[in-house]
């Protein structure tokens, strides 16, 4: 087998060997019988995703999120393994007649060799924006969060809708806020398990904060240059978002 990384996947985590991806030939890593496949280039060698097995119970094992901090690059193509493993996993039947799925040759892809349905691995878009009013950033505690970290706020596109009107709608839902002056700023592949996050910067328009109680426990306008409460960690596109907004706000 070549050499290359190798990425094995069991459910959000990943091996580590030494605390790094392994990199190398499948055989030094116990991968010679195992299926692989390639899902891009690092380092100009391939990478491949290996599904983890129950033999694998030894390996040492990180969770994804552990991993934001690595080279973009290579987070990325994390992110893509876990993604994808999801993705098999969930589909290994035909959605359509009921008949066993497999990988398509040509492309990845699921196929059906009975019906010809080809499904394509699922990509959930969601926006996350952070919001500005002069020299102060809106930081939002989320429960899943509560009473740690402040962050931006987020929510998934739905059927039929722009990107442009998910963040309206979203922060209007989830803070009773207008905003104006949105324009795109970057965005993250978020395996957990197939989202896609897409950021944005926004002006505060009018409207006084209103919590969607079933999601946010609390929102305050943080000053630019007060002690801001526990954020994201850097590597993430929130942490990201916030330090682009607190430049803004110091340049008010």
């Amino acid at each position: 087998m070549n050499k290359g990384y190798w990425v094995i996947v069991k459910d959000f985590d990943i091996a580590l060997v030494k605390g790094e991806i392994p990199c190398g030939f499948a055989e030094e890593f116990g991968l010679s019988e195992r299926e692989k496949l390639a899902i891009g280039f690092y380092q100009n060698l391939p990478v491949y995703l290996v599904k983890a097995l129950e033999i694998d119970s030894e390996r040492e094992f990180a969770y994804l999120r552990t991993q934001i901090g690595r080279e973009i690059e290579l987070g990325h193509l994390l992110h893509r393994a876990a993604s994808l493993n999801h993705f098999f996993h969930t589909h290994q039947f035909c959605g359509k007649c009921g008949e066993k799925a497999v990988l398509a040759e040509d492309e990845i892809a699921i196929c059906c060799n009975t019906c010809g349905n080809r499904v394509y691995p699922t990509i959930c878009p969601s926006i996350i924006v952070a919001v500005r009013k002069g020299r102060q950033i809106l930081l939002a505690n989320h429960l899943r969060h509560k009473g740690i970290i402040y962050t931006t706020l987020a929510g998934f596109v739905e059927a039929g809708e722009s990107v442009e009107n998910a963040v309206h709608r979203e922060i209007f839902e989830e803070t009773g806020l207008k905003v104006k002056n949105v324009r795109y700023f970057g965005s993250q592949p978020w395996a957990f398990p197939n989202s896609l996050m897409l950021g944005f910067l926004a002006d505060y328009e009018s409207g006084e904060i209103i919590l969607q109680e079933e999601e946010i426990c609390d929102a305050k306008w943080f000053d630019c240059d007060e002690l801001l409460p526990e954020i994201p960690q850097k590597g993430t596109i929130a942490f990201e978002l916030i330090q682009a907004t607190l430049k803004l706000c110091r340049e008010e």
